[in-house]
């Protein structure tokens, strides 16, 4: 893998609150970044504006979205956050 993957806390817990599948499903998406590659059209990735404006957001599913942020100095993917759309903005 081209990044290393870190996770922060609120990923964390974030992270356990989920179904399996929705797991896997972030799992599988999160090592897609961390390889660099370019994500299907239909996960909405994007820069995220204002003072979150360092940071990325793609949709996982429909309400369920992953905040993450790539530092291309060090070479990590660092999981913010996941959850809801009204959660997390």
């Amino acid at each position: 893998m081209k990044y290393k993957i870190i996770y922060s806390k609120n990923f964390k817990t974030s992270f356990k609150k989920l179904t399996a599948q929705q797991k896997d499903l972030i799992i599988n998406l999160l090592e897609k970044l961390a390889k660099d590659e370019t994500l299907d059209k239909k996960y909405k990735d994007h820069q995220l504006k204002g003072k979150l404006k360092n940071f990325r957001d793609c949709h996982i599913m429909p309400d369920l979205v992953l905040i993450y942020k790539k530092d291309y100095d060090i070479l990590i993917l660092e999981a913010i956050d996941i959850g809801k759309h009204s959660k997390l903005f």
